[in-house]
Order: structure tokens, then sequence, then C-alpha cells
């Protein structure tokens, strides 16, 4: 499925969605981010994403359905394909969806906002306002890096891309690759003039960062300058990060994985994908979870040798406990859905709430590198997810052989209380050390 993603962007910038990074805008001050509001879906022409229980049954539906195969996840039965004719994604997926052999049909989705918010400039900073800023002591992570600092575990970052050169990831950049326009140019394209979304990877980055200095960050470009992509190149990338190589035998993949992106089209391809990356393992006849096909030989032989990654979603910035956003709210094994909290411990004014929701971090006015070597301050759940990733590289750098699931729930469960929600903050030292901190909201 296609469906199209950009950042959570919020107050200061438009929220344009399709998919939306998790973001904030760079603003001038702590941003109080606005709602993006009901987002229009429009089903994208000819194209739909099939997962079947076999590659044997491709033939006869391409066949019967007058299609023909674009693409696919390597030997696996999850095809992207292309509608010969004029027939309506819906339909031919809805079609699809009541055969036998088909465990999940659906049509390429755009998501677009009916809101847009005035550009704004971001807030240069520099290094002296980057490291007094409120977050990291609010999380406790001076003393969980006397502990931990991430060494030997690699974070994934599917997102606009980076700047390579930038001083604050200086040595802590693994060779990455572009999945919008090809190769392995993975800097962050555009200009902070031109597109609202410039320096949103490289500003995540340095947040992953910050968290867990001595990770390697995979830096893998998903969204374009416009900050849009979609499911099915996200998906190629999160396949990807897990084994670059592609030999499941070496252990080269990411440990972490960090998607400050979402839609709020549920995608169960994400989800089947999301499953595949996190070594959730197999079901019968699941719609998710079915990997019968031998196809899938090779997921097997990657998670039995426990190379599997902790997949951290940013939660939306529509400010509602209703809308959800995929693939954060999806609930599959060892993902880990963060909203985002503000300076006086509740929960930030454009964040999402809700029971779907796992945890939140700091994601106001939070201060971090932008392209050129500068630094700037964006507000947003795109914000709070690198750092719950980083937390979660800190925890798994303590024990490399903890399952990803593990890591996720001793992330969640060691937070910190915020102040008129049951939502926990995410707490470093809590979660390196497995102990829960007191709860007190002030």
């Amino acid at each position: 499925m296609r469906a199209v993603f950009r950042p959570l962007r919020s107050l200061l910038l438009p929220v344009l969605w399709a998919v939306s990074l998790g973001v904030g805008a760079l603003g001038t001050a702590a941003a109080a981010g606005g709602r993006s509001g009901s987002s229009s879906v429009t089903e994208l022409p000819g194209e739909v994403l099939v997962k079947l229980t076999s590659n044997d049954a491709l033939p006869a539906l391409l066949s019967r359905y007058s299609l023909t195969m674009i693409s696919r996840f390597g030997s696996r039965p999850i095809y992207r394909l292309a509608i010969v004719g004029t027939a309506k994604p819906k339909d031919v997926a809805a079609a699809l969806s009541l055969e036998p052999t088909v465990l999940i049909a659906e049509p390429n989705i755009t998501h677009s906002s009916p809101e847009a918010r005035a550009n704004q400039p971001w807030a240069i900073g520099n290094p002296t306002v980057y490291s007094a800023q409120w977050a990291p002591q609010s999380m406790r992570l001076s003393q969980a890096q006397a502990l931990a600092t991430g060494a030997g575990v690699r974070v994934a970052l599917l997102d606009t891309g980076v700047d390579v050169t930038h001083p604050l990831l200086a040595g802590r950049l693994l060779p990455g690759r572009d999945f919008v326009d090809g190769g392995f140019n993975v800097a962050d394209a555009g200009s902070a003039q031109v597109t609202v979304n410039f320096g949103h990877g490289t500003h995540v980055a340095g947040l992953i960062a910050t968290v867990a200095p001595a990770a390697r960050i995979i830096p893998l470009r998903v969204l374009d300058t416009s900050g849009v992509g979609n499911a099915w190149v996200l998906s190629e990338a999160m396949l990807y990060a897990v084994d670059p190589d592609g030999n499941p035998a070496t252990d080269d993949g990411a440990h972490v994985i960090n998607l400050s992106l979402g839609t709020l089209n549920r995608t169960r391809i994400m989800a089947a994908i999301a499953n595949l990356a996190s070594c959730g393992g197999a079901i019968p006849d699941d719609p998710v979870a079915d990997q019968s096909d031998p196809g899938y030989n090779d997921d097997r032989a990657r998670c039995a040798a426990g190379n599997g990654a902790v997949v951290v979603a940013a939660a939306g910035n529509d400010g509602s406990s209703q809308v959800k956003e995929y693939p954060a709210a999806e609930g599959a094994y060892g993902l880990v859905a963060v909203t985002a909290s503000n300076s006086s411990k509740r929960l930030a004014g454009f964040a999402n709430s809700g029971s779907w929701i796992d945890i939140a971090a700091p994601g106001e006015a939070i201060t971090s590198s932008v392209p050129g070597g500068g630094y700037a301050t964006w507000s947003g759940t795109s914000m709070a997810s690198p750092l719950v990733a980083g937390v979660a590289a800190l925890v798994r750098s303590m024990d490399l052989t903890m399952s990803p699931k593990d890591a996720a729930r001793r992330v969640m469960r060691n937070g910190s209380s915020l102040c008129n929600t049951n939502i926990l903050q995410v707490d470093a030292l809590g979660a390196v050390t497995d102990v829960t901190p007191p709860r007190t909201c002030r």
C-alpha cells in the first residue's frame, strides 16, 4: 500500500500529511502545537498492495483480476501490484480480500491536512541552548549515561535524510541509503526557504545522539523534500534496516528503528513488516503474522539469531484522544507508541493521547541539530520519539541478547508520572536499571 507519509508538525508549521512526521515546528518559543484536524483520504489510482498465503497464489490472482506486479519484498509473498484498466483500487482490494489465498489487500492511500499554518523561520539556537535544555534532566539522562551510552547498538532513522557533516553527528553515523531517489546520498534535500520539512531528519538524528551518544545511526531517507513518502517505501526501508546486507547470518542490522512519522489510515501491510522487523513471531493464517511460506525463511533465521529491532513511532500532533496515528497505533510486537510532554510535567497541548499510547517523552521546545552545523528548536511527537528510541538503545546496550519486546516493556514500565494523565514519561535511569522511579507528577 502506498500511503503517503509526512512529518507530524505542530503549531508553527502546516500539518501536511499523508504520512506525517510526528514533528513540530522550529519556533521562537515553546510551540503549543496545533491540531491537524480531519484529513481527507484519497486513493492513489492504479495500485494495490497484497500479502498472500503463498507465492504460488500470485499467478492466478494476476490473471483473474487483471493485475501486474510492480515489486515485491524479496522472496516474501508480499506484493505491490498495478491495476490494468480503470477499476478502483478499493474495489479491487475488496474483491481480493475475499480470496482464500489473500491475507491482506489494500489500496494505496494518500493523506492531506485541510489546514495550513503559516510557515515560520527556524529559531536558530546554539550549543549553549542545546546543552541547557530541560528535556535531559526530566529524563534523568545523565545518571543513565553513567551506566550505559548505547555502545554496540545501531539505530535506524527513517526520515528526510541527515546532514552527515553536522558536528553533533560526527562519528555517530553509519552508511545509509536513499529510498526516495535511489543511491546512498542521505542528505536532507531542499532548503529552509523552500521546504517546511527541511532539517527534520537532522533534528531527529541529533536527539538520538543526545540520548545514546555511543550508538551508531543508520540514516535511511524515506521522505521527499515535501516530507512525503509511502507505505511501500517505508516498509522497504524497515526491512533493509534490520538486514542491510541481505544475509540473515550476519549481525549488521538495527537494534532500534525510529519512525517520527505516521498516517491516519491504518495499513496492515506496514503492521506485517513491523512484525517481521521486531521478530514478532509467526501465527498461521493471521493476516499480519502469517509466515508459512518459505519466502520468510531468512526472517526466521535472522530472528533465531536474535537480530530484531524495537520499533519506536511518533503518536501524532492532533491534540486528540480520539485520533489514532499509524504505525504507532498498530499495537505490534516490539513497537512503542510515543506522545509528547512539556516542561511542566504534563502532556503537550498538541500531543495525541488515548489508551493506545505507550509512553510520553519531552516534545515541546526541544533543541537539536539542523543542517549547516546549527541548532534549532522544534516541538512535536517527532521530537519525543527519538528520545525514547535513544533510551531503548541504552537498554539494549546493556544486553544485546534482550528481545525487542522485552526491551520495549522495560522502557515502558519504568516511566515517571505526568500530571493529569495516566500516561507515563520515559525515564532513562529507570529503564536502564529496570527500577521504577517514584511516581509523582511534581
